[in-house]
């Protein structure tokens, strides 16, 4: 049903964003940034109404993994007194934010993440949820250790196997390094993912009758891995390509970001460093430095998750 939604809206979405991408940023927004409050990043100046200018603001800490920001959180805007004739900015002013996101005309996101909330009494406590499909990158023979809690001291409750290649007659598919094992990221915290249901490695891309029996076998409950462990590929989350935002949020400061081989970044291939999670939101580091938001990721290792 999730993915039915998302592609119905995905006619909608995209027209928005080409549109979005040709906006010209409002006359006033270059004066309103010298009334940014210190510790804060400008993202969109989204409304112009009545002499009063709307900009979007978020924490400066939001793009840091030890402090990275919530979906979920409470919002502010910057409401910016504007002359007469709406080209400068006199004064602003900090206050909660209460309107729905302009930036996300169709709504279908807000839905999800307000599903995604609703289960945050099933997860252990302290944990940011997230929806995000990922695989270990771990390649110690001994496979990657899935603990009880979000700590190296925790208990091992089991392994997720390294990279894996089938003896003979693997698939022409098979990447390079083998297969990894792929898995659901449901949650975040302290630098740890809370992951569940991972797959043995390369089994839904092989023939099914030439799969060996005696493949490694991942722990497929749910456990905490260190978030260093994790990669992912980059999927459509119907947001402008290109680069990464300083907030989990499509109105917030836009940062353009590389690919690996280079090019901007777009759904073919992956980031650098997967960091942390909100929602359906991955804090990444892409191969040139840059560290942001990308919204949506996948887990697909034969094409690329548009």
């Amino acid at each position: 049903m999730r993915v039915l939604r998302l592609i119905a809206a995905t006619i909608l979405c995209v027209a928005t964003q080409a549109a979005r991408a040709d906006d010209i940023e409002p006359t006033w927004r270059e004066s309103a940034l010298a009334t940014v409050p210190a510790g804060y990043v400008a993202g969109t100046a989204y409304r112009t109404e009545a002499s009063t200018g709307y900009l979007a603001v978020y924490p400066a800490t939001s793009n840091d993994p030890k402090s990275p920001a919530s979906v979920f959180a409470a919002r502010q805007t910057l409401v910016v007194a504007l002359t007469p004739d709406e080209k400068r900015a006199v004064s602003a002013e900090l206050k909660p934010r209460v309107e729905a996101d302009p930036a996300d005309d169709d709504g279908d996101y807000a839905k999800l993440h307000a599903e995604l909330a609703g289960k945050r009494a099933t997860l252990p406590e302290g944990t940011e949820p997230c929806d995000l499909g990922a695989w270990s990158i771990d390649k110690d023979p001994n496979g990657l250790n899935v603990r009880a809690e979000p700590s190296v001291k925790a208990r091992v409750l089991g392994t997720l196997p390294p990279p894996y290649r089938l003896k003979l007659g693997g698939s022409e598919n098979t990447p390079d390094g083998g297969w990894l094992t792929e898995f659901r990221i449901i949650g975040f915290k302290d630098g740890w993912f809370l992951i569940e249901g991972a797959k043995p490695p390369g089994k839904d891309y092989e023939d099914e009758k030439r799969y060996p029996r005696n493949a490694p076998k991942p722990y497929a409950g749910r456990g905490w891995v260190a978030s260093n462990k994790v990669g992912a590929n980059f999927a459509n989350g119907y947001t402008r390509a290109g680069g990464l935002f300083q907030a989990p949020f499509v109105d917030a400061k836009w940062m353009p970001a590389q690919r690996e081989f280079g090019g901007p970044i777009d759904g073919d291939g992956g980031p650098k460093r997967l960091l942390a999670c909100s929602g359906y939101w991955g804090l990444v580091e892409s191969h040139d430095g840059v560290r942001g938001w990308w919204r949506s990721l996948c887990s697909n290792q034969v094409t690329n998750c548009s």
